[in-house]
């Protein structure tokens, strides 16, 4: 093969994604803080919420527009949008909103702007709006959950959450066979919104590990039971 035509088989490959997507040039990923800005820009911005209706009550975007990804009328909602003019797209944490996008620029949507890290980065950036109600035990509550001689494994997690629905089979055992070792403890980030905010935890899972009530060890994402075992030793 000749190297020009080698250089442009690895530039060919190199526009795609690990997923086989191609690169998109209309679909925008922003931090919160820029997400804000161009939301403020934008007049009359269209803001697209695609969590579901339970999350959207919950808390949302101002003026957003609530349309399930996971529900079965998306693309019936989604095309009741203006394809013209930008559209921002968020979600709990950039999984379902990736996935959103990628269908509005199939749909035929020209600017697509996706919230990186969703509600969990906009919240940890403090962005939403102040609020002194406690949401699932308090500080001192957690705090009484590390009262143990043990070492105490907590694990942050969401039902929509893929990652945290695979470890959960390995963590459920886990807590049964070294009950006496270990303490492991598991949250939902959603049921449990003031320590998410206290403890700045803006992605999902994420496992925290207590030694005489200090952080010994904190980690994001997946994480399969051998390696983690090892980091509870």
């Amino acid at each position: 093969m000749k190297f020009s035509s080698l250089f442009q088989l690895i530039i060919a490959i190199s526009i795609f994604s690990c997923n086989g997507q191609q690169v998109s040039n209309n679909i925008e990923t922003i931090s919160p803080e820029a997400f804000a800005k161009k939301i403020n820009e934008t007049p009359k911005a269209q803001i697209l919420d695609v969590r579901t209706p339970e999350e959207f009550a919950s808390e949302h975007i101002d003026n957003s527009t609530n349309v399930n990804w996971l529900g079965n009328d998306f693309v019936t909602g989604a095309e009741k949008l203006d394809k013209s003019k930008p559209v921002f797209v968020y979600c709990k944490s950039g999984g379902r909103s990736a996935k959103a996008s990628a269908k509005l620029k199939e749909l035929g949507f020209k600017t697509i702007i996706q919230l990186d890290g969703g509600m969990m980065k906009w919240n940890a950036t403090g962005l939403s709006k102040t609020s002194d109600k406690i949401i699932g035990i308090c500080p001192q509550e957690y705090a009484e959950l590390l009262n143990t001689d043990k070492k105490v494994l907590i694990d942050f997690n969401a039902k929509w959450c893929a990652p945290c629905k695979k470890m959960a089979l390995f963590l459920d055992q886990m807590q049964k066979d070294l009950a006496d070792q270990i303490v492991i403890i598991r949250l939902d980030a959603d049921e449990n919104k003031t320590m998410i905010k206290e403890l700045k935890i803006n992605e999902l899972p994420t496992l925290l590990i207590y030694q005489n009530k200090e952080v010994k060890w904190r980690h994001t994402g997946f994480i399969s039971e051998e390696d983690l075992k090892k980091q509870l030793q």
